[in-house]
């Protein structure tokens, strides 16, 4: 999944330091219930770099409003030792981040708390929150995570090897997408691709589960997995028919092995190798950052010819916070929770990281006009066509399913309906 792959990339290239964070936080456990008077928080979270800064910045503030809970952060940026601290019977933290895909999985499985009575004790008003960032929040009707920043995806293209192949404007119908990939594509004299009208920045496959959605299919329907949705299939033979069949994808990996780093100025989309390419709403600032004179734009994925009624859909993907089962303070976690998705920090944070709010007070912020074309992102995930993949405790292994299922399509070892056929005869067995 597009949002989600991409910010784990950014959030986990520190996993080496995960195994001492963990220890530190295990290390001040035993005089964790005070610290001059006050009660000490423990939040464990898996950003890392210059978002963790950011988030350091949100909790000095906290910690400087009110005289109760001091907390303590510590960046421990790996969700497995994440998860292997929330079974036991005295936890190692007492608030944590992941995203809203794990929910349903976490929920089924007892490790993190319902958040309902905190909300109905304080009131607390939920309507500010997007509805497709709140829906992996919840399962089986209960509230148990809370979003603070949100990822999306749109389609990047370069404007000078547009106005080189002579295409004037950037695709909105599927169609119009085929014909713009065909004329930015180019061959040497030996017929070895020089330049590719789209594919993905790290490699020869494609957003499935995106276009599959923005085709008018779902991956879920009431909880039970749906990869045979005719929307899914004709996304994934919509990229297969225009990029893999056409240029083979022998050829294709042998160009796309050469792809530079994708956090770099090598960026395969920043070197003018990859005309178009979906990518997420943290993009702008990595070009000012890495490939600042590059001319570029970004609209909405295009929508099937016949159904203008996709426009703008587009999938989401909440980064979110959540007290686990074992937490030793909830009660001051909600508190610190409160604070992290209030207004102020959530604008601070997520303006800081290039991703979007939350909430919908934040999405006409003026705040974010200076992040190039983000407008585009927060007019996405304002839209009634932005949705997310329910989460289901199946999402995990749904989704490792699909993953090989997906590298089938795109070797064409197997067609979308025979691919999708095996995960559905596969999803039968999940528990």
């Amino acid at each position: 999944m597009s949002g989600a792959g991409q910010l784990s990339r950014r959030r986990f290239v520190g996993m080496g330091i995960a195994a001492a964070g963990l220890s530190g936080l295990a290390a001040c456990s035993s005089d964790s219930s005070s610290s001059g008077g006050k009660v000490t928080l423990r939040f464990s979270y898996l950003w890392t770099g210059q978002e963790a800064k950011a988030l350091e910045k949100v909790i000095k503030k906290f910690n400087q409003s009110q005289s109760k809970i001091v907390v303590k952060g510590v960046s421990n940026p790996d969700a497995q030792a994440q998860l292997a601290a929330m079974t036991g019977s005295k936890g190692a933290f007492d608030i944590s981040d992941n995203f809203g895909s794990a929910t349903g999985a976490w929920a089924e499985k007892g490790v993190i708390k319902s958040l309902d009575e905190y909300i109905k004790k304080d009131s607390f008003d939920l309507g500010d929150f997007t509805d497709s960032s709140m829906a992996q929040c919840r399962y089986k009707g209960q509230v148990y995570q809370l979003p603070i920043a949100v990822n999306n995806s749109a389609l990047f293209y370069n404007k000078k090897l547009f106005a080189e192949a002579g295409v004037k404007n950037p695709p909105t119908t599927t169609s119009e997408w085929a014909e713009a990939i065909g004329k930015l594509t180019k061959t040497d004299s030996k017929g070895r691709l020089t330049q590719l009208g789209l594919a993905g920045a790290s490699g020869a496959g494609a957003d499935y589960r995106l276009l599959g959605v923005t085709h008018g299919g779902k991956w879920y329907d009431n909880g039970k997995p749906t990869p045979e949705d005719p929307g899914n299939i004709a996304g994934a033979n919509f990229y297969v028919d225009t990029v893999i069949k056409k240029y083979g994808i022998k050829e294709i990996e042998r160009f796309v092995s050469g792809f530079g780093d994708y956090q770099s100025p090598q960026n395969p989309f920043y070197q003018g190798k990859l005309a178009m390419v979906i990518d997420g709403e943290w993009q702008p600032s990595f070009i000012k950052e890495f490939a600042p004179d590059l001319d570029w734009g970004v609209v909405p994925v295009p929508y099937p010819d016949d159904k203008p009624e996709l426009a703008k859909t587009n999938l989401v993907a909440p980064g979110t916070f959540f007290i686990p089962s074992n937490s030793q303070h909830p009660d001051e976690a909600w508190e610190f929770m409160k604070y992290l998705v209030s207004k102020e920090a959530m604008l601070s944070f997520t303006k800081t990281l290039s991703n979007l709010p939350a909430r919908k007070s934040l999405l006409t912020d003026p705040a974010y006009k200076s992040i190039k074309n983000f407008d585009l992102f927060l007019d996405l995930l304002a839209n009634k066509n932005a949705t997310s993949i329910p989460s289901e405790p199946s999402l995990a292994e749904y989704t490792s399913d699909l993953a090989t299922a997906d590298d089938k399509i795109t070797r064409l070892v197997k067609t979308p309906a025979e691919a999708y056929a095996q995960v559905a005869k596969s999803a039968k067995s999940y528990g």
